[in-house]
């Protein structure tokens, strides 16, 4: 009766930590918290891939602990050892923005107003941040004001070299402040100079990586091979101890692949224009 309350106690206590883990994964950033939530057909397919892979551990190895393991490995390690996709779209933005930024100041250099300079840049802005663009420019067409468009982009775009540029084109719509295209110019600079940090520290970290990789993989194909060839060997993970114990070496190998990944990031400078600030102050 003792090992069944403690199983049935472990069983919660595995599906709360869970919960908790795929909600904070989950959790978006407060610029997107007032949009309606949809789910991508990727992450239908995540999830599908979780409940499946979870589904077919505990079959094979009656383990609750080790059929939550497997869940939320197949949601977070594809992540952490796949292709740093967010790295690659952070990057590419950057230097959309500095795109842009030379395109506006060499349209203004032709004493083209700053209403002018955005429309004309619509259709050509680069990929990366052309719908943004093109949103902003059908705001200002449509009436509304500039400063109040460019503070919706720069929370669009959700980068701190876009609040850059998105500030200093706000003070240029408020004060007709001079000299504008020679600070869009030091602008373009900087961000061209911050994307090319972010590649050489991409380059840098792809030894831990590789390294995370490593041990992932062998961790997978030693339980694999005991699984196959020594199930004996695994026994004692049949009772409700040995599920204790699977719990916390299971939390021991996520908290270690978290810190890994905390330490592959780069850190990102704070905003300057949030939607906390909200007015055309």
């Amino acid at each position: 009766m003792t090992e069944k309350a403690l199983l049935t106690a472990l069983i919660g206590v595995v599906a709360g930590i869970g919960i908790l883990v795929v909600a904070s994964g989950l959790k978006r950033r407060e610029v997107e918290a007032k949009r309606r939530f949809r789910a991508s057909p990727q992450t239908l397919v995540r999830l599908a891939a979780c409940v499946g892979v979870a589904i077919l551990a505990g079959a094979i190895t009656r383990w609750p602990v080790g059929a939550a393991l497997s869940g939320l490995a197949t949601w977070f390690l594809p992540k952490l050892l796949g292709p740093d996709r967010e790295h690659t779209r952070t990057v590419a933005r950057i230097e959309a923005i500095a795109a842009w930024t030379e395109m506006l100041r060499d349209i203004l250099a032709a004493s083209a107003g700053l209403h002018q300079a955005i429309s004309a840049t619509a259709p050509i802005a680069p990929e990366a941040i052309r719908p943004q663009v093109a949103e902003l420019a059908a705001r200002v067409d449509q009436g509304e004001r500039l400063s109040s468009a460019l503070k919706q982009l720069s929370d669009e775009l959700a980068d701190p070299t876009g609040d850059l540029v998105c500030a200093a084109l706000i003070l240029a719509a408020k004060r007709q402040a001079g000299q504008l295209g020679e600070l869009l110019g030091t602008l373009a600079s900087a961000a061209r100079a911050q994307a090319v940090m972010r590649l050489r520290v991409a380059a840098a970290r792809a030894q831990t990586r590789s390294s995370v990789r490593t041990i992932v993989a062998a961790t997978v194909a030693m339980v694999g091979g005991l699984m196959l060839f020594n199930r004996h060997f695994l026994v004692p993970y049949d009772t409700a101890l040995g599920q204790v114990v699977l719990l916390a070496a299971g939390l021991i190998f996520a908290g270690s692949f978290f810190m890994l990944h905390r330490l592959s990031q780069v850190g990102e400078p704070a905003r300057i224009l949030t939607t906390l600030h909200g007015g055309d102050d």
